[in-house]
């Protein structure tokens, strides 16, 4: 049977994929100067402008999403007769996948004749966003509802997340560095390399000097970790450094060249975490 597949904001996915696809989405919500904004149209996200006023100082905010947002999301697929597969950000960084728990919850109880499965990735941006891909890909090869969710669940295990930062400040600020005792400075051009730990938290692992070494530390991660890169879909996300990301591109076609590189700038929510200048890559490993 059919069912349909929600995600929210922070998989970072291409507008245009998630239309084809019929991939659902959730907004999350940022705030600048007391407005709210939600970026469900990354094709139309003014990402240089963004990154570029956070450089200058101006301050980004983001809430926790609310069980409201959930229900009435989910609400509309269940109404329509679908069951539901929400593939969703990590728990370890946010609490939003605790509030969609509580919304499945409730309607479990008002639409006892449907499936709903939800499926922590522990991971965000395209560690959230390439799980989303595996879904509809099964989906669409005639996989089930719990078929899916339980590769899901198996898959996510085998995600690499590594990424770099220019200034662990907005990981800080947010909360979202789980060892903030591993903080370096910047005088001296010592970065931090950053990954998603199996429990979907963001934890620095070790420390390198310069740019153009952070970024052949990510791609030597990839070398040392990556299972059968013909067959994958890579992913790159940036903030405001395009330079970087078509930098780190050469470096992983270099010797291990996956069939597919996916390169997207960070959205808005998740972007106002890591900060601009932040590097990320995303791959399976065995």
């Amino acid at each position: 049977m059919a069912f349909a597949i929600l995600t929210d904001t922070s998989a970072n996915l291409p507008t245009a994929w998630l239309r084809a696809e019929n991939v659902g989405v959730v907004p999350f919500t940022y705030t600048v100067f007391g407005r709210d904004y939600q970026c469900l149209d990354t094709a139309a996200f003014e990402s240089e402008g963004f990154y570029n006023a956070m450089r200058r100082g101006v301050e980004v905010s983001t809430s926790l999403v609310r069980p409201e947002l959930y229900l009435s999301s989910f609400r509309a697929r269940l109404e329509a007769g679908e069951d539901l597969l929400y593939v969703g950000m990590s728990s370890g960084i946010s609490g939003s996948y605790q509030c969609a728990m509580l919304a499945a919850e409730d309607l479990r109880a008002e639409f006892p004749e449907r499936r709903i499965r939800l499926v922590d990735t522990l991971g965000a941006s395209l560690g959230e966003g390439l799980l989303v891909m595996d879904a509809a890909r099964w989906r669409a090869e005639g996989m089930d509802l719990d078929a899916v969710a339980d590769a899901l669940l198996r898959r996510r295990k085998q995600m690499v997340q590594v990424f770099t930062v220019d200034d662990l400040m907005f990981l800080r600020k947010g909360g979202r560095l789980s060892n903030a005792a591993a903080l370096v400075g910047t005088v001296l051009q010592i970065k931090p390399l950053l990954k998603g730990d199996e429990v979907g938290r963001i934890v620095s692992f070790a420390k390198v000097r310069g740019r153009k070494r952070s970024i052949e530390a990510l791609a030597e991660q990839y070398e040392a970790q990556v299972s059968e890169p013909e067959r994958q879909t890579v992913g790159i996300a940036h903030a405001g450094c395009p330079a970087d990301a078509a930098a780190l591109r050469k470096l992983l076609r270099k010797n291990r060249p996956p069939r597919r590189i996916l390169t997207v700038d960070y959205e808005p929510v998740t972007g106002s975490h890591v900060g601009p200048g932040a590097l990320a890559l995303f791959f399976y490993k065995e």
